[in-house]
């Protein structure tokens, strides 16, 4: 099968097409033939080498981390799918590589995709539609009346998270650039902050939860905007000790994450809020939940670009460039 490999982590490593083996199945596990793949920050990150402290791979490594596509095989122990299902899913993190013809993916990690939507459509929305859920009924139990803030709402994360926000009842406030105003007006912001003109801490104040995006700066201002009591969920920040015992990542990275997250630890006792690194969990059952969603008409696919596979350099380029506005989408089938 046709795939597109890294030889090893670094920001200028080239991608390049290969012919790479067909996956074996498990028991458990469904082949899938892959029709449209996303990308996704986690992405660049994992090709950079700077996501090693959670996750180490071996080379060639084929990158993507969901996808949707058709059933081809299942393993012998499957009774949900079987050959001709249109899927999507999110595979777990040992088993990444959806930027290829196809996959084999584990049958609690994908679900039926929803039926108004395109592959492309359909691709762009486990990862992001995942980390959301997580953060905001796992995590936070946002509740009708709350105030958010969501940070980057124009982004792919944003525009997934904006109106899952707003479905639940939130008051929703976003950072945006003049170029992303009208777009997450239309995803039902209540209040948009451009980012480029204005301070978002000396306008928010007394916020219930901030959905962190960003990492850094941002995340560090976040807190000053929380009432006590408030919560902060961050895929961008650092992972802390919560976060290496909840997933039980032994006492030598517990200890390395509780020593780098220092500085979390001292807003969060000053603020008197509480922090969570978020690093989603693939899930079908979730994935059922965000099908009804989709077919409801209750939350939109936000998509910018879509390239073909051969241009996954390119798009990567596209993405790390800040510029998108919605998901950018790798079209596989046919490549």
């Amino acid at each position: 099968m046709k795939a597109i490999t890294i030889e090893k982590y670094g920001k200028r490593v080239p991608f390049v097409m290969t012919e790479q083996p067909m996956p074996d199945i498990g028991e458990q596990d469904v082949l899938v033939e892959i029709h449209a793949a996303s990308l996704n920050p986690i992405d660049y990150k994992i090709k950079q080498g700077k996501a090693k402290i959670l996750l180490n791979y071996k080379f060639p490594l084929i990158l993507g981390n969901d996808f949707s596509g058709v059933v081809v095989k299942v393993g012998r122990r499957v009774n949900t799918f079987k050959p001709g299902d249109e899927v999507y899913g999110r595979p777990r993190k040992n088993r990444i590589g959806t930027l290829a013809e196809f996959i084999a993916v584990h049958e609690e990690d994908l679900w039926l995709k929803p039926q108004n939507l395109t592959f492309e459509e359909a691709a762009s929305i486990p990862l992001i539609g995942l980390t959301t859920y997580q953060a905001f009924v796992d995590i936070l139990n946002l509740q009708k009346g709350q105030k958010i803030l969501i940070h980057a709402g124009s982004g792919g994360v944003g525009t997934f998270a904006i109106q899952l926000a707003k479905l639940m009842g939130a008051f929703v406030a976003t950072t945006a650039s003049e170029k992303g105003d009208e777009l997450v007006k239309s995803l039902g912001a209540d209040l948009i902050i451009n980012y480029k003109k204005e301070n978002f801490e000396e306008i928010l104040t007394g916020y219930d939860a901030v959905f962190d995006t960003l990492g850094g700066e941002a995340l560090e201002k976040s807190f000053r905007i929380l009432k006590p009591g408030g919560q902060i969920v961050s895929i961008s920040g650092l992972p802390n000790a919560r976060f290496g015992k909840e997933t039980k990542a032994g006492w030598l990275k517990t200890a390395i994450f509780s020593i780098a997250s220092r500085k979390i630890k001292a807003q969060e006792k000053k603020s008197q809020t509480r922090y969570h690194f978020l690093f989603m969990k693939p899930s079908g059952e979730q994935l059922k939940v965000i099908k009804e969603f989709m077919e409801g008409g209750l939350i939109r696919p936000v998509i910018d670009k879509v390239y073909p596979l051969k241009d996954t350099e390119q798009a990567f380029h596209y993405l790390e460039s800040g510029r998108a506005k919605g998901k950018v989408i790798i079209s596989i089938k046919g490549a």
